[in-house]
């Protein structure tokens, strides 16, 4: 799932205190109870500074003023020799400033500035004629360039000490270096503002896992505009974002062929709900995963190449779904359709509804469940969601509304819910937190003693039953549902449970 930034609260939802971590997020009956108490601003600007961390250190850049670069010594030049340091000592000469106490390639970090040396005092025209020898040392400023490149050079001076500066080796060296270490500065372009940096490099390198660009930003390898990103840091167009040495893999996707595209095509036009020039929304199936990861061959980022322009530009996705979780998926025809339609998501103008089948029936028909999640293994992009305590560090807050819309013979519900946030996993870590798991889940069902109804297939039971989302050319919103999956539909046939049914959750509140 995804969502939006997460907004302070606390927990609640009558009857529902059989979470599996007990006091870490209360829920008591609808209207009772307080939310646990605010952090202060100081509070969460030293939690927040806790986990975002001490920037990485840089190391010395190499070569300038008295830093010889690349662990070589410093030496002199040997010889006349034609290059950029050469001609700007020249025009500043030229200007009647001089350069030789300046490096082109910058102050090192850390080291005091070298001092530029005093200009000489200029001298009459007529004293400047006098003598030349003076004249080469020390040009006049009406001379003309060419008039002085073209007199020849008296050998003292050819043979004198260049001044301080990389040499060639040193210069090449820094190439080599630079070549090798692959860091590169990306500069974000008008159509991508507002983008998350994680994203935007998903955008940029769609051959790099999510997992990848996560722990890229997580240990501060990235740096926007020379400072620390956090992945949910939003760009703004001339950013410089300076990207580590990715060492990509070589695409291991076999060589697309006519044949394949075609029938991509056709499978991704079969589960279009609602499309027009700027979006479509398909219903994904089950276990069909959104984006490839470890093992993940078959996904449907990579489906929609097959759908790709004349100029290469294919349909972006603009939110997740779990593997499992079959329903409603928003994807972009163009940038900025995307870019509209993610700020909808982050600013809470989009609306979702999931249904879903869970153990056992809730005391509370509808309730409201606030709690903070975290992951139990931060470095998994698919780890199992815990209820963590209000300023734990990497806790987001995650709320969701619920609704009791059928039950059957006290044994399973059908249960509606209106996440307000966006968490991985929150629902159905929600749900397990009430005491009341969704069918068919591998991580969260902990119910002991609980048998599966006779007919009703080990799989996860929930589906993004609906989304209204504001379109990102008119502003109209734009509302499309999602049929039951199979095996769902299976399930409710069974339980005599009726798709048609009023859904008391449109009546929750927003936020």
């Amino acid at each position: 799932m995804t969502g939006n930034p997460p907004r302070g609260g606390g927990s609640a939802g009558k009857g529902s205190g059989r979470g599996p971590d007990k006091g870490a997020g209360k829920t008591v009956g609808k209207g009772s109870g307080r939310p646990p108490a605010a952090k202060s601003a100081a509070g969460k600007a030293a939690a927040g500074k806790a986990a975002f961390g001490k920037s990485a250190s840089r190391g010395p850049r190499a070569g300038g003023p008295g830093k010889p670069g690349f662990g070589r010594p410093e030496r002199a030049g040997t010889g006349p020799r034609s290059s950029a340091l050469d001609a700007a000592q020249r025009a500043a000469q030229l200007r009647g400033d001089d350069a030789t106490g300046r490096s082109p390639w910058g102050e090192v970090e850390g080291a005091e500035p070298a001092p530029r040396p005093a200009r000489a005092p200029r001298r009459p025209a007529l004293e400047e004629h006098a003598s030349t020898e003076q004249t080469r040392a020390e040009p006049s400023r009406t001379k003309p360039a060419i008039a002085r490149a073209t007199r020849p050079r008296p050998a003292d001076e050819m043979l004198a000490p260049l001044a301080e500066g990389p040499t060639r080796r040193q210069q090449r060296a820094a190439a080599s270096a630079t070549l090798a270490s692959g860091v590169q500065t990306l500069t974000v372009e008008t159509d991508e503002a507002g983008m998350r940096i994680d994203r935007f490099l998903t955008a940029r390198f769609p051959q790099l896992p999510f997992a990848r660009v996560q722990s890229i930003v997580r240990k501060g390898e990235l740096r926007v505009d020379g400072k620390r990103a956090k992945p949910n840091d939003r760009l703004e167009p001339g950013m410089a974002v300076r990207v580590p040495p990715l060492k990509l893999d070589q695409p291991a996707d076999r060589p697309r062929n006519p044949v394949r595209d075609q029938n991509d095509a056709e499978f991704i036009r079969s589960l279009i709900l609602y499309e027009d020039a700027d979006m479509m929304v398909l219903n994904k199936p089950f276990g069909l995963a959104v984006q490839g990861g470890s093992g993940t061959v078959r996904h449907v980022d990579g489906l929609l190449e097959a759908l790709a322009g004349p100029h290469g530009q294919k349909p972006r996705l603009v939110h997740r779904l779990d593997k499992d979780t079959a329903g409603c998926l928003i994807v972009a025809k163009t940038r900025v359709a995307a870019a509209t339609l993610a700020k909808s998501f982050r600013s809470r103008a989009a609306r979702k509804i999931y249904w879903a089948l869970t153990a056992g029936v809730p005391r509370t028909p509808q309730g409201r469940v606030s709690t903070y999640l975290v992951k139990e293994e931060p470095t998994d992009a698919d780890a199992r969601m815990r209820i963590a305590q209000h300023g734990e560090e990497g806790a987001t807050h995650a709320l969701t509304y619920y609704a009791t819309v059928d039950q059957a013979a006290q044994k399973v519900s059908w249960l509606s819910f209106k996440p307000v946030t966006g968490r991985t996993h929150q629902l159905r870590a929600h749900a397990a937190h009430i005491g009341h798991p969704i069918v068919g889940d591998p991580k969260y069902f902990s119910v002991e003693n609980w048998a599966l109804p006779g007919g009703i297939q080990n799989r996860l039971h929930l589906l993004a039953r609906r989304i209204v989302i504001p379109h990102p050319r008119t502003g109209k919103p734009i509302d499309v549902s999602a049929p039951l999956p199979p095996h769902m539909a299976q399930s409710w046939n069974l339980l005599g449970f009726d798709a048609a049914r009023y859904d008391p959750i449109v009546d929750a509140p927003e936020a």
